[in-house]
């Protein structure tokens, strides 16, 4: 029977059949956590619900944080939670994994998450600072401020 593979999830597709691989729910993607991810990956939502107003949702392989654009997102894989934090300066920690630029205004940090108990500060403090970085850069078309000397060594 005529058909064709899809590109991104490599499932053959019959002629006139739906197919949606990018469509997933967070359900779908936290369903195979282990206890202790499952309890980090809790934790963590309700620490950026905590934040405000905001939209989550799944796309692909990850659930999106946003405000008018992406904060954060985390992709769940089999043995920790990976998080994808935008920031307008780039950390230097012992939790940050990679860091690269992402656009003129924002660096992305690459986090892994292993346990509930990691989900605290200053992860936590770098997620808030992503949600209000997000606010600003849609009140100022995309334009950051740098930091002052003091600030930054406050962080």
């Amino acid at each position: 029977m005529p058909g064709r593979e899809c590109y991104h999830c490599k499932q053959w597709i019959e002629d006139g059949e739906e197919h949606d691989c990018w469509t997933t729910t967070e359900a779908a993607l936290t369903q195979d956590l282990s206890d202790d991810l499952r309890d980090a990956w809790e934790r963590l939502r309700e620490t950026a619900v905590s934040f405000g107003d905001q939209r989550i949702y799944a796309s692909h392989k990850s659930i999106m944080f946003s405000r008018k654009s992406c904060y954060f997102f985390v992709r769940p894989k089999k043995n920790f939670l990976e998080l994808c934090v935008f920031l307008s300066r780039t950390l230097k920690a012992p939790q940050v994994r990679r860091v690269d630029r992402a656009s003129k205004s924002k660096v992305f940090h690459i986090i892994h998450i292993r346990h509930r108990d990691e989900v605290e500060a200053p992860i936590t403090d770098w997620l808030q600072e992503a949600y209000e970085l997000s606010d600003a850069l849609a009140s100022n078309g995309g334009k950051v401020r740098a930091k002052s000397k003091h600030q930054r060594k406050a962080n």
